[in-house]
C-alpha cells in the first residue's frame, strides 16, 4: 500500500489529507485560533456539582464548560489532587517517584465526595467539543510519544493486544522496566515491535520530561489555563502512522515543512527525506487530486461499480447507511451471488467512509439481503478484516435476521462533514448549505473556464451578500484579487439581496449571461 499525507495550510486552518493509494481515506482539519484538542493538559476550575448525573462541570478556557463524569476521575485522582495541591504557592511541591500514593478511589463512589464548586483540578481533554457540547475530560492523564504512553500514578506495564510473540512482549517489558521511575506506568504501543531498546527508553524518558515541565508550570498558572500543548494534528498523525509504506508527506508551507521535516527527524531520520516542500502555481490539494474527493464528503448518495450506490443519513441518534444494487439485478440471474458481490463492494467502501467522514456513535448498515448463512457469515468477517485499518475504537456485529448489522465507532472530534458545513440561514437549521470551502472552489473552476476557454477579460459576479463580503475579505490579497491576478481577467463582485446563499451569476460588461442556468 502506497501513503501519502498532503498538509494544506491556510491563514485559519491546517488540513490534513490522508491517501491510500492516491484515494483519501482520512480528512482532519485543525483550527489555527482554537486549542482544545484531545491530548491537550489544562488546569481548570470546578463550576457546577451535577450529582444526578454523578459529573462535574469545568472551566477550561472554553466557551462551553467542559464536561467530566466520576468514572473519568481515574482509580489515581487522590493521588493527582494531592500532587496538584503541592504546587500552590509557598508548597516546595511532591515529585510522583518520590510521592507515597493514596488509596484508589472506589467505581461506585461520588463525586460530591471528591470535588467542590471552585475546586482547581489538573485534566486531560478526553474528546474534543461536538456540536453543542463542550470538550469531554478526564483526570486519568496520560502521555502519548511514537512507542509508549505514559501513565503517571501506576506501576504498570501494559502491551498493545496486537503483539503476540512472547518472546517480543519480554523484551518489551524489560525494556520499560529499566527506565520508568518508581509510580510510573506504561502502555507499550504496536509501533514498539519494529523499535529498538534505545529507542523505546529514549521514547519513555522523553515522556518523563514532557510530565515535569506540565507539572511545573502549575506554579505559574491561574485557572483555567493550559498545561501542556498537544502536539500539532499533523505531527500526531505522523507520529501515529509513519512506516515504510508513505512514499511522501507533502506541505504547502515553510513553517509547517520544517516543524514537519524536524519531527520526522527525531523519530525516523531515514525517512526525513519524504518530506517535501510543495511549491507548484496550482493548489495542493487540486495538485493531488483531493478536491474532488473531499465533495464526496458532503454527498448524500455514493456511487460504487457497476450502478449500485450507498445512501448516508445522520441523525442525532446514529447514522444509517443504505446499500443499494441499482440496475444491476435486473441483468443478472443468480440474485444471491449479485447480493453478494455488491455487500463486499459497499462494505469496501463503507469502511472508507467511516474513517473519511469520521462517523461515530452507532452506524447500522441494511446489506441487500443474504439467504444463506455462509454468505452473512463471510460478509461479517470481511467487514471485520476491513475496519481493522481504522485506528478508531470500534465493535462490529454479525447481521440480524433482517439483514442489518451493527457498528459502534469512538468519536473524539466533530464529524467532518459538520466541521465544514454551514447552518442555512433560509430554513434556520434545518438544511445544510454548501461549504464556502466547496463554493469558492466552484467558482474559481468557473473563472478558469471562461478565461481560458473562452478567453473573456471581464466577469461580474452577482452572489449574496453573505459571499459577496468572504470573496472581498482582505484588502490585499483577497479571494478577487487573488483570482485577478491568477487569471487575468477583471473581476466585479455584486451584492444581491435576492440572489440565493449558493447562487452566482456571471455576467459581461453588458450584464449578458455568460453561463446559461
Amino acid at each position: 500500500m502506497n501513503r501519502e499525507l498532503v498538509v494544506n495550510v491556510n491563514p485559519t486552518e491546517i488540513s490534513i489529507a490522508l491517501c491510500e493509494d492516491k484515494v483519501l481515506v482520512e480528512l482532519n482539519k485543525e483550527q489555527c485560533q482554537t486549542g482544545f484538542a484531545v491530548g491537550d493538559i489544562y488546569f481548570g476550575k470546578v463550576r457546577k456539582i451535577m450529582p444526578g448525573l454523578n459529573a462535574a462541570f469545568v472551566n477550561i478556557g472554553h466557551e462551553k464548560d467542559a464536561f467530566i463524569h466520576y468514572l473519568d476521575l481515574g482509580s489515581h485522582f487522590p493521588s493527582l489532587r494531592k500532587m496538584v495541591a503541592s504546587y500552590q504557592p509557598g508548597k516546595r511541591g511532591l515529585r510522583v517517584e518520590t510521592m507515597k500514593l493514596e488509596e484508589p478511589i472506589e467505581k461506585t463512589g461520588k463525586i460530591v465526595d471528591y470535588l467542590n464548586v471552585g475546586d482547581t483540578i489538573m485534566v486531560q481533554v478526553a474528546k474534543e467539543a461536538i456540536s453543542t457540547k463542550g470538550p469531554r475530560l478526564t483526570a486519568d492523564i496520560s502521555l502519548a510519544g511514537r512507542n509508549v504512553v505514559l501513565v503517571p500514578f501506576s506501576s504498570k506495564v501494559f502491551l498493545s493486544q496486537k503483539i503476540r510473540s512472547a518472546e517480543e512482549k519480554k523484551r518489551l517489558k524489560r525494556v520499560a522496566a529499566g527506565v520508568l521511575p518508581k509510580n510510573f506506568g506504561v502502555i507499550i504501543r504496536t509501533a514498539a515491535m519494529e523499535a529498538k531498546d534505545e529507542d523505546i527508553e529514549h521514547d519513555i524518558l522523553t515522556q518523563i520530561d514532557r510530565w515535569r515541565k506540565t507539572v511545573q508550570n502549575i506554579r505559574k498558572s491561574t485557572a483555567p489555563a493550559q498545561l501542556m500543548s498537544e502536539m500539532s494534528r499533523a505531527n500526531t498523525i505522523i507520529r501515529d502512522t509513519l512506516n515504510g509504506s508513505f512514499s511522501q508527506i507533502a506541505v504547502n508551507d515553510e513553517a509547517m515543512f520544517n516543524e514537519i521535516r524536524n519531527y520526522v527527524k527525531v523519530i525516523d531520520p531515514e525517512m526525513a527525506k519524504i518530506v517535501k516542500l510543495y511549491k507548484g502555481n496550482v493548489p495542493i490539494f487540486d495538485n493531488f487530486d483531493i478536491s474532488k474527493q473531499i465533495k464526496s464528503l458532503f454527498a448524500k448518495y455514493v456511487s460504487l461499480r457497476r450502478g449500485a450506490y450507498l445512501i448516508i443519513e445522520r441523525t442525532e441518534a446514529m447514522n444509517v447507511i443504505d446499500v443499494n444494487s441499482g440496475n444491476r439485478t435486473k441483468a443478472e440471474d443468480d440474485q444471491e451471488q449479485t447480493a453478494m458481490d455488491v455487500n463486499l463492494a459497499a462494505a469496501k467502501e463503507i469502511a472508507r467512509q467511516l474513517r473519511l467522514r469520521d462517523l461515530g456513535g452507532i452506524i447500522i448498515i441494511d446489506f441487500i439481503d443474504l439467504h444463506k448463512a455462509q454468505n452473512r457469515q463471510a460478509l461479517y468477517e470481511e467487514m471485520v478484516k476491513l475496519m481493522a485499518t481504522d485506528k478508531a475504537k470500534h465493535t462490529v456485529l454479525p447481521l440480524t435476521k433482517f439483514g442489518l448489522m451493527q457498528i459502534t465507532r469512538q468519536r473524539v472530534r466533530p464529524v467532518a462533514v459538520e466541521s465544514v458545513s454551514d447552518v442555512c440561514p433560509t430554513c434556520n437549521g434545518s438544511g445544510k448549505i454548501e461549504p464556502t470551502v466547496l463554493l469558492d472552489k466552484k467558482i474559481e473552476n468557473q473563472i478558469s473556464f471562461l478565461t481560458e476557454d473562452r478567453k473573456q477579460k471581464y466577469v461580474k459576479l452577482v452572489v449574496s451578500p453573505y459571499v459577496a463580503a468572504y470573496l472581498n475579505k482582505g484588502l490585499l490579497w483577497s479571494i478577487r484579487r487573488r483570482w485577478q491576478r491568477r487569471y487575468k481577467v477583471r473581476i466585479d463582485i455584486v451584492a444581491d439581496q435576492s440572489v440565493g446563499i449558493v447562487e452566482v451569476h456571471y455576467h459581461d460588461r453588458k450584464d449578458n449571461d455568460l453561463i446559461k442556468a
